[in-house]
């Protein structure tokens, strides 16, 4: 066994461990619900997508009945997520792609997912992934940082899609859908970007960031 694919086991085996049951936050009840929090959730927080969600699917609860909204009617719904405008517009024109060319039903492949508007990898990943359970790894900020913080991706991994394929070449694929949100949720409550909670975190011994911490940093 490689040193990383010893470093691989040893993280699969902890999170496995201490984080048995790893799922989206984000609140929804099937899949159009959450491709629209997927979409809603770039540079927002889950908390915040949540609090929004609710009457935006009582009012549009269906994506024929958001195929049928103008985009300043659904910004009214979501104006207080970032960048409002945009998204929009976005869920509009992915609700009238949905009803036209695949008839009401989200997708399961992450080509065709990524046909709608507002839907790039990372969303058509989550979407795969979570609802589909298909081995695909989505790359968002938290898993970019904690995948390079650890070492399980190299210095060549330099956009989300080099961390993607570096990660699924090391995690069994029925392990992916899990990983995601292993990493994820590690990121977001351990792993945090600017002040990581280092005595927090049961992988110390083999993280590749913490071995060149000075000591009085290793808080």
């Amino acid at each position: 066994m490689s040193c990383l694919d010893d470093l691989y086991a040893q993280v699969i085996e902890f999170f496995q461990r201490e984080r048995p049951v790893a799922e989206s936050e984000l609140v929804y009840g099937n899949a159009y619900e959450l491709l629209v929090a997927v979409i809603l959730s770039a540079q927002c927080t889950d908390k915040r997508v949540n609090s929004i969600t609710p009457a935006l699917f009582e009012r549009y609860p269906t994506s024929a009945a958001m195929a049928q909204a103008t985009s300043d009617e659904v910004f009214e719904y979501i104006r207080s997520c970032s960048y409002p405008n945009n998204k929009a517009k976005h869920l509009v024109g992915m609700a009238q792609v949905l009803e036209r060319d695949f008839g009401g039903e989200v997708p399961s492949s992450v080509d065709e997912l990524m046909r709608l508007p507002g839907v790039g990898r990372k969303t058509a990943n989550v979407i795969a992934s979570v609802i589909f359970d298909q081995p695909a790894m989505a790359v968002d900020t938290h898993v970019f940082r904690v995948a390079h913080r650890i070492g399980l991706v190299d210095s060549k991994a330099k956009t989300p899609l080099a961390v993607e394929q570096q990660l699924v070449q090391h995690i069994a694929q029925e392990l992916i859908p899990k990983a995601h949100h292993w990493l994820i949720l590690h990121g977001r409550y351990v792993c945090i970007a600017r002040k990581p909670r280092c005595s927090a975190c049961g992988l110390t011994h083999c993280c590749k960031a913490y071995k060149t911490l000075e000591p009085s940093r290793r808080q």
